[in-house]
């Protein structure tokens, strides 16, 4: 998923290397961007993510001051690799920008199917269980999904350019009403272990350009 991190030799008992590929704090972020998508940051043990890379509790905290440290990272660390994602697609100049928007839809559908719809979006479901989260959780929540509309709303500018969306339209707010459906439809696409609910909001997204 990412690059490798090489951190320093610290002290404390770090696990046996995997294949001298990945460090400690890797193994642990990967981990917990496994879980996290699959289940909710209140509903899931600091043990369940050791258990999945066979460490032991006192190398979590030897990387992490704590379980709200580690969630701020993952936050991070999801939303940078996300946006690269997102520009994998949206500029993708051999596509026409609602092309591009296509291509973005059909890789992340295809990107649940791969894993049964049991993973969605970290930043989606850490913004639903808010009321449960620690505060500092918030605004880097929203800095995220705005980084995202922002990327989002460069290409639909484009698209304007080209003709494929009305003039009078303002990309930043199609931006947003896109990001506020998508995310409620990857909700129910893993709730229904189905692709329905996806199709379902693009179609309607896109319609709204054809009606113009």
């Amino acid at each position: 998923m990412d690059p490798q991190v090489q951190a320093p030799r610290r002290r404390g008992r770090p696990p046996r290397q995997r294949a001298g590929l990945v460090d400690t704090r890797e193994l642990l972020l990967r981990a917990g961007l496994e879980v996290l998508t699959e289940k909710g940051f209140s509903a899931t043990g600091i043990d369940e993510i050791l258990g999945r890379v066979g460490v032991p509790k006192g190398s979590f905290y030897h990387y992490f001051d704590s379980k709200e440290a580690f969630g701020l990272e993952l936050i991070q660390r999801y939303g940078d690799f996300f946006a690269r994602k997102l520009d994998r697609h949206l500029r993708n100049t051999a596509l026409s920008p609602l092309g591009r928007l296509h291509a973005f839809i059909d890789d992340a559908k295809a990107g649940m199917a791969r894993f049964g719809y049991r993973r969605g979006c970290l930043i989606g479901n850490l913004g639903q269980e808010m009321g449960a989260l620690p505060e500092s959780f918030r605004t880097r929540l929203q800095d995220t999904f705005e980084d995202w509309q922002c990327r989002f709303a460069a290409c639909l500018t484009e698209a304007q350019e080209a003709g494929e969306l009305a003039r009078d339209v303002d990309p930043r707010q199609v931006a947003a009403f896109f990001w506020i459906g998508w995310e409620g439809a990857v909700l129910r696409a893993k709730l229904e272990q189905s692709p329905a609910p996806l199709d379902l909001f693009a179609g309607f997204f896109f319609a709204g350009f054809r009606a113009r």
